[in-house]
């Protein structure tokens, strides 16, 4: 299972900004990618967790484990390709934490 977990406060403009792009995104990816939004004002020991100190921050997890993750507002290319790669193949970080 693979989700994307986007952190953000509804106070925060970039966030805002990135709203839209998650919601295509989400659209463009259902049944491969869950897609879930976490505010952090409403769900700080959630932020606390993954160690979230800026927002908007994207985590990708695959079965439950954090894999990669990218900070501040991004364009939707940007985005859709980053996802997009973790979806096709297997992450770096996964792989060198199998290799240990």
């Amino acid at each position: 299972m693979i989700e994307l977990l986007d952190f953000y406060a509804e106070w925060c403009p970039p966030c805002r900004m990135m709203e839209p792009i998650f919601e295509e995104l989400k659209e463009e990816f259902e049944g491969r990618v869950e897609f879930r939004k976490i505010n952090v004002d409403k769900n700080p020991d959630e932020a606390a967790k993954f160690g979230v100190m800026s927002i908007p921050t994207f985590v990708i997890l695959k079965d439950g484990q954090e894999v990669s993750r990218k900070i501040g507002a991004l364009s939707k290319e940007i985005l859709k390709n980053w996802i997009k790669e973790e979806v096709e193949q297997p992450s770096s970080f996964a792989k060198a934490s199998e290799d240990k």
